[in-house]
């Protein structure tokens, strides 16, 4: 009898197995995917791309725009700052379900993967509101196969992370409408000239029309197409419950009425921006690129009509006298008393991007003297404006600074020297001071002056000065002393508006009261009678010219200045070219910056009546008029008679209207001059007991301010 087996396996097919193992493969794969799907987001999602760029604008006081940066053009506008009625338009056209499912409608989902699998390549499907920000912050419009994975991935992140208004006002302000423009807030000023809150319905819809293809319903370009895409959109805010029929019918009745605001830019301000622009970055660590992309608020001192006028003077070339094309300039002005820098021009017609030349270093010619060599003087007790220095070419070791028109005076007052720009005092004086005592001075006018020489004196610099540099350096004069630190930045707010910096007003004690107002009545004098005469302004100004020798060619400039300041503002003209070749020169002096800064001056005084005349400062004393000491050639002698002397002579001359010129009588005998007597104001000098005495007389004019004597009067001898 055969034993039965016991313990016998029965195997399993094989086939069954690797569906067994399909399945659970599958099935690991699904939830790996299905996890992946749910909480993988983040793997897709940039962190960054939640922070729009915004635009960042430059303003004056008034809310005027001048400037905007950015990278796209966009104003985040607030959710609650959106109407119901723009946010129903989006919805209703967009996405209906937004409010009810959780990021990703399964359905459209589904029949996109299905689409993109069956087709093999790039098909667009439909997707929800979050799926679209998704799409548009994170996949740049990406399309391959796994995009529709990527963007419900990125999607349900999303939802996990943001409410509902948060992802909506995200969408709204993230959104492309054409022309340049992002976001529902900047869409709302393009096309409407005015914010979102204050659309209408019809106006709402619009602009939720172009969501899906701005460009082919753009209502400047396709506006019937733009007419009938809005009227679906309100046909879908009534289908959805959002709009009544009666409003829909009334909204569509309405034509688009667009009212575009295109914000068309003015030439005259760039170079203003510009300056902020740098300020910014200089001076509060906002680069350019983080200000086209952070939302900053810039308010500006820029004054519209300062600026305008500068901005046309300079388009007037009889200012610019040049041999060849291109002679450019450069003109900056602020308000003595605070440093707001109210005009900037970088070029005749400068445009963004270009070389400012308000910020370009440049020799500053005999501008300089003020600053480098007679303010610093004053401040010793042993100078005054009436101390007579030497006028002649002597030589420094090998350097000899000589007269731009080649005549000398001997010896000439402070006073006189500055008036009429005389070289070879400003350098003997400086050689006096010391280079360094002079330096500390400019040091303390935020003037890093490298250069050791003499040539300091006359603005013979290795490097320069800017424009900017010498405005705030000539405001120690028109603010009794003090320099402030110009400026074109009052205000900056961040994104939220919220106060970032608030300017304040930044001085340094220079010079002191006394010297600051000295210099002023000779700037003054200078404007007046001296080398700053050209052109004409009815009211005081004060300033200095400067032009400085062309390398190349001989007896033409290279730069021409001027700088000076009113009662109301502080300003400073250039001119000349970019490059100094022997084809490029000015033909012409520091004549033309000062009569085209006087041109300025005379256009705003019209808009604006300007300070008539400067105030002494309380503590300052005034400076004495200079005296002009009279040529006198026609002395006379002659004898009168009565008196206890009964014999009298008389010596009379014509002499100045000025009561201040002393007049000096000497006598000469035996070939010696001896002095007889002084006489102040008067023109006639009686000489007693003159019988039968038989000499010879002349007379001198002497100036008490200076101690300096004038040349001797012819000599008229009594004889009987």
């Amino acid at each position: 009898m055969k034993k039965e087996r016991t313990g016998i396996k029965r195997r399993t097919p094989k086939y069954v197995k690797g569906i067994l193992y399909s399945f659970i493969a599958v099935l690991v794969l699904s939830l790996i995917g299905f996890v992946l799907i749910l909480y993988g987001g983040g793997l897709v999602v940039d962190e960054e791309a939640f922070l729009l760029d915004s635009t960042s604008t430059i303003e004056m006081e008034d809310g005027t725009i001048i400037g905007r940066l950015y990278n796209e053009n966009r104003d985040l506008v607030s959710i609650d700052k959106i109407p119901d009625h723009v946010k129903n338009a989006f919805i209703a056209i967009e996405d209906r379900r937004f409010y009810d499912h959780a990021g990703v409608d399964i359905r459209s989902v589904m029949r996109a993967l299905v689409r993109d699998i069956v087709a093999m390549e790039k098909v667009e499907g439909a997707s929800t509101i979050t799926q679209q920000l998704a799409k548009n912050l994170f996949l740049h419009h990406d399309k391959t196969l796994m995009r529709k994975t990527k963007e419900v991935m990125a999607a349900i992140y999303m939802e996990q992370r943001f409410t509902k208004d948060q992802i909506l006002e995200l969408y709204l302000n993230e959104i492309y409408f054409g022309q340049g423009v992002y976001g529902v807030e900047t869409a709302a000023k393009f096309f409407f000239s005015k914010p979102v809150n204050e659309l209408t319905v019809e106006e709402g819809a619009m602009l939720a029309g172009l969501a899906k293809a701005p460009n082919g319903y753009s209502p400047i370009d396709h506006p019937d197409r733009a007419l009938e895409r809005r009227n679906v959109v309100l046909r879908s805010m009534e289908n959805a419950g959002l709009l009544s029929t009666e409003k829909r019918l009334q909204a569509e009745n309405r034509d688009l009425r667009l009212q575009l605001n295109e914000r068309k830019t003015e030439p005259s301000s760039d170079s203003y921006v510009d300056l902020v622009m740098k300020e910014a970055a200089e001076k509060h660590g906002l680069s350019i690129k983080e200000l086209k992309r952070g939302g900053y608020r810039i308010v500006v001192n820029m004054d519209s009509k300062a600026q305008r006028i500068a901005y046309q003077q300079f388009q007037n070339d009889a200012y610019f006298p040049g041999n060849t094309e291109g002679t450019e300039g450069a003109f900056v002005m602020m308000e003595q008393d605070t440093g707001k820098i109210v005009s900037a021009l970088g070029g005749r017609s400068y445009q963004l991007g270009e070389l400012n030349r308000a910020s370009v270093v440049r020799q500053p010619g005999s501008t300089i003297k003020p600053i480098a060599v007679y303010g610093p003087a004053l401040m010793q007790d042993n100078y005054t404006p009436y101390t007579l220095i030497p006028d002649q070419a002597l030589d420094y070791n090998g350097y000899t600074a000589t007269n731009a028109d080649g005549q000398y005076d001997e010896s000439v007052s402070i006073y006189n020297a500055l008036k009429y720009s005389k070289n070879a005092p400003a350098v003997w004086l400086l050689d006096q001071l010391g280079v360094s005592y002079s330096k500390e001075y400019l040091q303390k006018l935020n003037l890093s002056i490298e250069d050791d020489g003499l040539a300091i004196a006359l603005g013979g610099l290795a490097e320069g000065i800017t424009p900017l540099d010498l405005l705030d350096s000539y405001s120690a004069f028109s603010r009794s002393g003090k320099m402030v630190d110009s400026h074109t930045i009052e205000r900056i707010y961040n994104s939220d508006d919220e106060l970032l910096f608030q300017a304040e007003t930044e001085e340094t004690e220079v010079f002191t009261e006394q010297v600051a107002w000295d210099m002023t009545e000779m700037l003054l004098e200078t404007v007046e009678t001296g080398t700053a005469t050209a052109g004409s302004f009815s009211k005081e100004l004060a300033g200095k010219t400067g032009t400085t020798q062309h390398p190349f060619v001989e007896g033409q400039a290279k730069d021409a200045w001027f700088a000076g300041y009113t009662p109301d503002y502080v300003m400073v003209t250039w001119m000349g070219y970019d490059q100094s070749d022997e084809d490029h020169y000015l033909t012409g002096g520091s004549a033309y910056p000062t009569e085209l800064t006087k041109a300025i001056l005379t256009e705003m005084d019209k808009i604006e009546p300007l300070t008539e005349a400067f105030t002494k400062p309380k503590n300052a004393v005034a400076l004495e008029k200079p005296i002009e000491l009279p040529v006198i050639e026609n002395l006379k002698a002659s004898y009168t008679f009565g008196g206890f002397s009964l014999v009298q002579a008389k010596l009379t001359w014509k002499g100045s209207n000025d009561d201040r010129v002393v007049y000096r009588i000497y006598r000469v005998e035996d070939g010696i001059d001896e002095w007889v007597a002084e006489v102040e104001g008067q023109s006639e000098y009686t000489i007693s007991n003159a019988l039968f005495q038989s000499k010879q007389y002349y007379i001198t004019a002497y100036d008490p301010l200076t101690k300096l004597e004038g040349k001797r009067s012819n000599i008229v001898e009594l004889s009987w």
